[in-house]
C-alpha cells in the first residue's frame, strides 16, 4: 500500500513539473503581431490653410466740420444709415470779439454810405425828372445807390456769418450743418451737444463728428504666417466663416499681400485683404470675427493612401504590403513615391496601385 501512494505521489509530482515547464515553454514564445489591412483608394486630396481675420469696411470716412463751435445739435446715432449730403449735426458758432467789431464796422460803414448814395439818387431823379441833369447822371447815381444796397446787404450777411456762421444768402450751404460725404452706416459718433469742436488745419486733424462706411463694399482682413505667405497670391479664392453669422459663407478674392511682415509672440505674420461678395442682405456687422479658408493646392482622381500606413525613413518613404496570411501575416517592405497629403491622406504617385493591401494598425487583442 505504502508503495502504490509513492508512486501516485511521484506521479503527480511529474506531471506538475511537466506541466509547468510546457506553462512556461508556450508563454515565452513570441506572440504573433496582426494588423488591419488597408487597401488604397482613388479620391481627391485639398491641402488648405485657414486665416483668421475680421471682417472690415473697405473705407470708413471720418466727418469733420467745416468751421469750429459748439455742437448744438446731434441728428444721428451709430447704426443708423445716412445718405450722401443728410445733415448729421449743427454747429453754433461762438464768434471773436474783434471779427464780430470789425464786420459791424463795415455795416456801420455801408449804412453811411447807403443813406448819403439814396439822397443823392432821389435828387438826382426829381432834377431828371424836371429835365434839369442828363440821363448819363442821373443812371450814374442810380447805379451808385444800388451799389450801396447790395454792400450793405453784403456787410449785415458778413456780420451773420461771425455770428452765427450761417450766411442768409445760401443758408442751405451752411458751414454749421455736417453732412455725410457718402452714403452708409454710421460706425460711431464720438460726439455729443455741447462738445466743442475745431475745424483740421496745418497743426491737427480737426474733430470727427461721425464715422460712416459703406457696409455693401467690405473686406476680410486677416494675417497669414510666413510659412504659408509664399504660397498665397492675388486673385486667389477664399470662402469666409463668420463666427456671429455660421449659416453664411460669403466668398472672397485676395486683392492685397503685404510686402512687409510684423512680428508678434515670436511669430512673423503678413496681412492680407480680400475683396468680399456674396454678402447677406442684412446682420453684417463690421468687426465681425471670421476665418478664411483657402486651397493651397489641389489634386482630383488620384491613387490615396491614410498617412497612418506611410513609413518615413529619411528622404524615403515606404509601406508594408501583405504577401501571405498563412500560418501569419507576412509583409515587404515596398518603397513608394508620395505627393500631396492633406494630413489625413496621401497620394502615392508609384509603388503600388489600387489592388494592393497595407498593413494598417496593429490589432490589439
Amino acid at each position: 500500500m505504502k508503495k502504490f501512494f509513492r508512486i501516485l505521489l511521484w506521479t503527480m509530482v511529474g506531471v506538475i513539473f511537466v506541466g509547468t515547464f510546457v506553462y512556461l515553454y508556450m508563454n515565452s514564445r513570441p506572440k504573433e503581431e496582426r494588423y488591419s489591412v488597408v487597401s488604397p483608394s482613388r479620391g481627391d486630396i485639398v491641402r488648405s490653410t485657414v486665416l483668421t481675420g475680421t471682417i472690415e469696411p473697405r473705407d470708413e470716412i471720418e466727418i469733420k466740420p467745416q468751421i469750429s463751435g459748439i455742437i448744438s445739435e446731434v441728428l444721428v446715432e451709430a447704426g443708423d444709415l445716412v445718405k450722401e449730403g443728410d445733415v448729421i449735426a449743427r454747429i453754433k458758432v461762438i464768434p471773436e470779439a474783434s471779427q464780430l467789431s470789425s464786420a459791424q464796422n463795415r455795416v456801420d460803414v455801408a449804412q453811411i454810405a447807403l443813406d448819403d448814395a439814396k439822397a443823392k439818387y432821389e435828387r438826382s431823379k426829381m432834377l431828371f425828372e424836371k429835365k434839369v441833369i442828363a440821363r448819363e447822371e442821373f443812371e450814374t447815381s442810380e447805379a451808385t445807390y444800388e451799389r450801396a444796397v447790395k454792400e450793405l446787404a453784403g456787410a449785415r450777411d458778413a456780420v451773420r456769418i461771425v455770428r452765427e456762421g450761417v450766411s442768409e444768402l445760401n443758408a442751405k450751404e451752411s458751414n454749421t450743418m455736417v453732412r455725410s460725404t457718402i452714403s452708409g452706416l454710421v460706425l460711431n459718433v464720438p460726439i455729443k451737444v455741447g462738445s466743442s469742436v475745431i475745424l483740421s488745419n496745418t497743426f491737427n486733424d480737426g474733430t470727427t463728428i461721425a464715422t460712416v462706411a459703406d457696409m455693401n463694399n467690405l473686406i476680410f482682413k486677416g494675417n497669414v504666417d510666413e510659412t504659408e505667405v509664399g504660397q498665397l497670391a492675388v486673385g486667389m479664392p477664399m470662402t469666409i466663416s463668420i463666427g456671429a453669422m455660421p449659416e453664411e459663407h460669403p466668398s472672397a478674392v485676395i486683392e492685397y499681400i503685404s510686402p512687409k511682415g510684423t512680428s508678434a509672440n515670436g511669430a512673423n505674420t503678413f496681412e492680407i485683404k480680400a475683396a468680399l461678395s456674396d454678402l447677406p442682405e442684412e446682420g453684417l456687422r463690421a468687426g465681425y470675427s471670421a476665418n478664411a479658408t483657402v486651397t493651397l493646392r489641389s489634386v482630383t482622381n488620384v491613387l490615396t493612401v491614410p498617412e497612418s500606413v506611410v513609413e518615413y525613413s529619411g528622404d524615403s518613404t515606404f509601406v508594408y504590403c501583405l504577401t501571405d496570411t498563412v500560418p501569419v501575416q507576412k509583409w515587404r517592405r515596398t518603397p513608394v513615391k508620395t505627393g500631396l497629403g492633406d494630413g489625413i491622406s496621401l497620394h502615392v504617385e508609384s509603388g503600388i496601385d489600387s489592388l494592393s493591401r497595407l498593413r494598417g494598425d496593429k490589432i490589439i487583442e
